[in-house]
C-alpha cells in the first residue's frame, strides 16, 4: 500500500506539488491523472525516492520513504517515464543487472526472470541488445527490469504510451493479473478509455492539488458526465478556473 500525505513541493517560485493527500491499496490499480504540468511526474518522482519532499509525507507498506528509502525501493517496481536501459546490454542482462543489484541469488533470479518473460512474452527479444528496440520492446524489458525482484507496489508512469494496438492489449493484461496477486499497482495515463477499462480509483491532480479522489463511477456521478472524459475535463477546468 502506497500512502502520501499533505506532499508538497516547489522550484523556485513554482509549486508544483501543493498539499496532495491520497493513498493507493493492494489488489487494486489506481489511476493518477492531471493535465500536463499538473504534478503528476514530481509526485510520482517523490514516492520512488528519486526527488525529496519539501513537506509531507510518502509511506509504503507503513515505511516513511524519507526516513529509510532503501526499504521502500525494495518493496516498489517503477517503470519511470524515462525507461533508462542499459542499450548494450540485452534484455536478459538488464533484467538480471538489477536482480544482482537487488541481492537475489541466482536460482531465484532465473526463476523470477523467466516467469516475467512469459507473461511479457518477450522470449523472442531476450537475447538481443536493447539498441534499436522498438517502444513495446523497450517497455516489456523496463517492466521485468523493475519486477525482478517481487515487490508488492508497483509504480508506472505511462507505461503504454508510445505502444501499438497489440502491446497495449497485452501490457493492460498483464497490468489485471498484478492486481489479481493483491499487488498495489499506481499509473499514471492520459488515454481516458485505458483509466476506464482499469482503475478501480482515480486521482485527479491539477495545479498541484488533488481535485478527486473517487471510483470511475463516483467521478461520473460526482461531474453529473456520462463519459470519463468529459468529467476529467469539468475537473480539471473548474480547478484552473480557480487557480486563474
Amino acid at each position: 500500500m502506497i500512502e502520501v500525505k499533505n506532499l508538497h513541493k516547489a522550484f523556485g517560485e513554482v509549486r508544483a506539488v501543493d498539499g496532495v493527500t491520497f493513498s493507493a491499496r493492494d489488489g487494486e490499480i489506481t489511476g493518477l491523472l492531471g493535465p500536463n504540468g499538473a504534478g503528476k511526474t514530481t509526485t510520482l518522482r517523490m514516492l520512488y525516492t528519486l526527488m525529496n519532499a519539501d513537506s509531507g509525507q510518502v509511506l509504503v507498506d507503513g515505511i516513511d520513504a524519507a526516513a529509510d528509502p532503501i526499504a521502500v525501493r525494495r518493496r516498489l517496481g517503477v517503470l519511470p517515464d524515462a525507461r533508462g536501459l542499459y542499450k548494450r546490454l540485452t534484455a536478459r542482462e538488464n533484467i538480471e543487472y538489477f536482480a544482482r543489484l537487488h541481492g537475489i541469488e541466482t536460482q531465484l533470479m532465473h526463476e523470477r526472470r523467466e516467469k516475467l518473460v512469459e507473461a511479457l512474452e518477450m522470449r523472442d527479444i531476450l537475447d538481443r541488445r536493447t539498441e534499436g528496440f522498438s517502444q513495446g520492446q523497450r517497455v516489456k524489458t523496463a517492466i521485468a527490469r523493475a519486477l525482478v525482484h517481487d515487490p508488492k507496489n508497483v509504480i508506472l508512469d505511462e507505461p503504454t504510451n508510445g505502444l501499438d494496438v497489440m502491446a497495449t492489449r497485452g501490457l493492460r493484461a498483464f497490468m489485471r493479473n498484478l492486481k489479481a496477486e493483491g499487488r498495489c499497482v499506481l499509473f499514471s495515463s492520459h488515454i481516458m478509455q485505458e483509466v476506464a477499462m482499469l482503475c478501480d480509483r482515480i486521482v485527479v491532480i491539477a495545479s498541484g492539488r488533488v481535485v478527486a479522489d473517487e471510483t470511475p463511477d463516483a467521478l461520473r456521478a460526482q461531474t453529473g458526465e456520462a463519459n470519463l472524459e468529459d468529467a476529467f475535463v469539468k475537473l480539471i477546468g473548474s480547478e484552473e478556473g480557480l487557480a486563474a
